[in-house]
């Protein structure tokens, strides 16, 4: 025998199984012990008349073995038709691919043939077992994390079986986690892999992104900044969709994961990645994403929008301002990043220029996309009004007059308009109701309030409370420096609140 190839096979097999009558389990995968099959022997029939595809198994006929195995033997005989055996590894059906994988779990070699084998086969969206199919391709994953073959075409099964079970019911919680987790584990060991990564980003986006993965976000992020470092002149649908998880991570994180991001350089990766699209004058999604992506990580986090003016960031802001006009979409991306940096109060000279003040001021008439161009223009200039007279160090444009422009803008907005924003905290909008030395800007934080709670109630009415809101407004109602207008968008806020309130304690 060599190979797994006897001279007189089906002889040798007789012999074997005549001898051990009471064997119950066999493997002969990789072998030629089954013959050459129907083709030369037609069918070997038992002296009781039963038929069997095998012919040195026909003396177990009627008393098929538990467990045979047939997997990658000669001449293909699991896919023959009269099998002595209940429990049969091959790779002719799903089954036989299943019951190798239960069989062979412990055998790497074999073990990555065969989950191969199911990929192809998840490939055509073919699988009757997808709960029995996932939790063995995890296991197979799980036991052999650093089996590149075994990581790799578990994940791109993954992706597959993830498809086929989003038409069915949900997953269960801790079967999704385990997915997700046994999924990062592999991009964890295999992150310069692109196949491991693209296998694992794409498996990913077939869960509700970025509610289930959240739990494993440092690891997450951690891969997806490895994905994205050094290709901001290689942008492939790999790095398209790690953009795409990252933005919708820093969309849900808390404060300290958007500094945990900072840290990892994201802001950086972001401002190169614009910069190479700038250069070659690539307009297109990843960098209105790219903007988008540095707008959730900014977001109340200082260190981050440090980070995006130390990079240069206006300087790229100008040059998408003159290069990608009509792109109503990225400028409001840019523009809500401005708003984020400009509620940094040591951050905001940095923005007292004559240019940049310019394009704010100018930016208040701008409603071709609604009003959040507008809204955000005008919630720069209140911050940076709100530090004072002495504060504002450009001549032109005026503060008197970039102030008057910021009313009118304002009042020219729908109060009940519905807005492409989520605030999580109302805290730098309430500093602006205590800028009594500039009601301008109180008219801002008043109005962004009224349309929020009156749009809004549920979600708004409960944060103008918790964040301490109404004795604030009800200030603004008895000061003797807000104007008449600001008293009633006060007003109209503690009005909402008030109703949400009876609404909930009615139900």
């Amino acid at each position: 025998m060599r190979n797994g190839i006897f001279a007189d096979p089906n002889q040798t097999l007789a012999a074997l199984v005549e001898n051990l009558p009471n064997l119950v389990s066999l493997d002969i995968s990789g072998t030629n012990l089954a013959g050459t099959g129907v083709a030369e022997h037609s069918l070997v029939c038992t002296s009781e008349g039963l038929p069997t595809d095998i012919p040195g198994l026909r003396s177990r006929v009627g008393n098929p073995f538990e467990f045979l195995g047939l997997y990658r033997t000669h001449h293909e005989a699991c896919r023959r038709y009269d099998i002595p055996a209940k429990f049969i590894t091959g790779d002719n059906n799903e089954e036989q691919m299943l019951n190798a994988m239960l069989a062979y779990m412990d055998r790497p070699h074999v073990l990555q043939k065969v989950v191969n084998n199911l990929f192809h086969l998840f490939q055509s969206e073919n699988c009757q077992n997808v709960y029995i199919a996932i939790k063995l391709i995890l296991e197979a994953m799980d036991r052999h994390l650093y089996d590149k073959p075994i990581q790799i075409s578990g994940s791109a099964s993954l992706y597959y079986l993830a498809q086929m079970k989003a038409k069915k019911p949900p997953f269960e919680f801790k079967m999704k986690h385990h997915m997700i987790r046994t999924i990062v584990n592999g991009m964890m060991v295999f992150k310069d892999d692109e196949t491991m990564m693209r296998n694992g980003c794409f498996t990913l986006c077939q869960f509700n992104i970025p509610d289930d993965v959240m739990f494993d976000y440092d690891r997450l992020v951690h891969i997806i900044i490895h994905i994205l470092s050094g290709v901001d002149q290689d942008i492939g649908l790999l790095q398209r969709t790690a953009i795409y998880l990252l933005n919708s991570l820093a969309c849900q994180a808390e404060r300290s994961q958007k500094l945990f991001l900072g840290g990892l350089r994201a802001v950086s990766h972001m401002l190169s990645i614009i910069r190479f699209r700038l250069e070659h004058q690539l307009f297109d999604d990843i960098l209105q994403m790219a903007w988008s992506t540095m707008w959730n990580v900014t977001d109340e986090t200082a260190y981050n929008c440090q980070k995006f003016l130390e990079g240069n960031g206006m300087e790229l802001f100008l040059s998408c301002l003159s290069m990608c006009s009509g792109r109503d979409e990225l400028l409001r991306s840019m523009m809500g990043l401005l708003g984020n940096v400009a509620e940094v109060e040591h951050l905001r000279p940095r923005l007292m220029s004559e240019q940049y003040i310019t394009v704010f001021a100018d930016l208040l008439e701008f409603l071709s996309d609604g009003i959040e161009v507008s809204y955000n223009a005008a919630g720069v200039l209140a911050h940076m009004c709100s530090d004072g007279p002495e504060a504002w160090t450009v001549r032109e444009p005026k503060r008197e007059v970039v102030l008057k422009n910021m009313v009118i803008a304002i009042e020219k907005w729908d109060l009940h308009v519905e807005r492409i924003i989520n605030y999580r905290s109302f805290h730098p909008i309430l500093g602006l109701l205590k800028v009594r030395h500039t009601p301008e800007c109180q008219h801002w934080a008043a109005w962004a309030l009224a349309n929020l709670t009156t749009v809004y109630p549920k979600k708004y009415c409960s944060l103008v409370e918790n964040d301490g809101g109404i004795p604030l407004l009800e200030e603004v109602i008895q000061s003797d420096t807000a104007y008449q207008r600001i008293k009633e968008l006060a007003e109209m806020v503690i009005n909402n609140c008030r109703e949400h309130k009876q609404k909930k304690s009615k139900c």
